[in-house]
């Protein structure tokens, strides 16, 4: 078997030579050592060949090998056993590149891989995929920088699933985006935890959403 030195030297027409059986045939020693130039030079079917096994051996600089169609050819299988480090590798071309289902697939340890760099990056449709547990496990900066637009895009359930943590990171704009049905589903001890200048931040539209008990909790 090659070593990963001598895997690292291969040539791009020889890892584009290689057939899909070869690919998936490759340990996760020989998988790790395929530069990014290398990785851009696989095809689409040579790509969707990685096992859910391997997958998880690229290295975050293999990772950003790969081209905006591999990223839409990845299963949901493959998605799910991306590591931390490797999403937060992918520049924000392909996290925008990823299925709703790939994305909504990634396990909560790997969507806290999403940065201040990233999250912007995200369609407005996957962000309404994301699941209430991935709502929960992205990162304050994360949330911090998504846009008005991806705000409105979150279930009501995202909604509620939003740690106080999180809640006291948004920005006065994100609050004001913030729909009649999503202020609903606001939990009180977020209201609660929230500054006077975000709470200032409610429309009246907004706050004639409220329960009495958020009402309660907005002006303790």
């Amino acid at each position: 078997a090659l070593s990963a030195a001598a895997v690292a030297k291969l040539e791009t027409a020889d890892i584009a030579a290689l057939t899909t059986a070869q690919v998936a045939a490759l340990t996760s020693t020989q998988l790790a050592a395929l530069t990014s130039t290398q990785v851009a030079a696989l095809t689409t079917a040579q790509v969707a060949a990685i096992t859910t096994a391997q997958i998880g051996g690229l290295s975050t600089a293999g990772v950003k090998g790969l081209e905006t169609a591999d990223v839409v050819a990845l299963t949901t299988g493959q998605a799910a056993a991306l590591t931390s480090a490797q999403v937060a590798a992918l520049s924000s071309t392909q996290i925008a590149a990823m299925e709703t289902a790939d994305l909504a697939a990634l396990t909560t340890a790997a969507i806290k891989g999403i940065g201040s760099a990233q999250a912007p990056a995200l369609t407005t449709a996957q962000v309404a995929a994301l699941t209430t547990a991935q709502v929960g496990a992205l990162t304050m900066a994360a949330v911090s920088k998504l846009t008005t637009a991806q705000v409105a895009a979150l279930t009501a359930p995202a909604i509620t699933a939003l740690t106080t943590a999180q809640m006291v990171g948004l920005t006065t704009a994100q609050i004001a985006a913030l729909s009649t049905a999503q202020v609903a589903a606001l939990e009180t001890a977020d209201i609660v935890a929230l500054s006077s200048t975000q709470a200032a931040a409610f429309t009246s539209t907004q706050i004639g959403a409220m329960s009495t008990a958020q009402i309660n909790a907005l002006f303790l």
